[in-house]
């Protein structure tokens, strides 16, 4: 299934990412944000089961906005893994 999420309190603007019927994450891409940065967690993400990927990025927070693009990335996987699941 190939997702298109929009963040929410973070400098990248969107994160495009297919999220395969095993669970596994492939092709993320972020829109805007810290280009090294995102690059490093699109790397990462690659092939990763989307619920280890969650558990180990959600709640991270970038200069206390209470959010970062790692768990922005975990809100759209467990969004997609919702969609996937009806």
């Amino acid at each position: 299934m190939n997702c298109t999420y929009t963040t929410k309190g973070t400098c990248s603007k969107s994160i495009k990412f297919k999220l395969n019927n095993d669970g596994t994450v492939a092709d993320v891409e972020f829109e805007g944000g810290c280009h090294g940065n995102t690059q490093g967690i699109s790397a990462l993400a690659q092939g990763q089961d989307a619920r280890w990927l969650i558990g180990r990025l959600k709640g991270l927070d970038c200069r206390g906005r209470g959010t970062s693009c790692p768990d922005q990335l975990a809100q759209a996987l467990e969004k997609a893994l919702g969609e996937l699941a009806q």
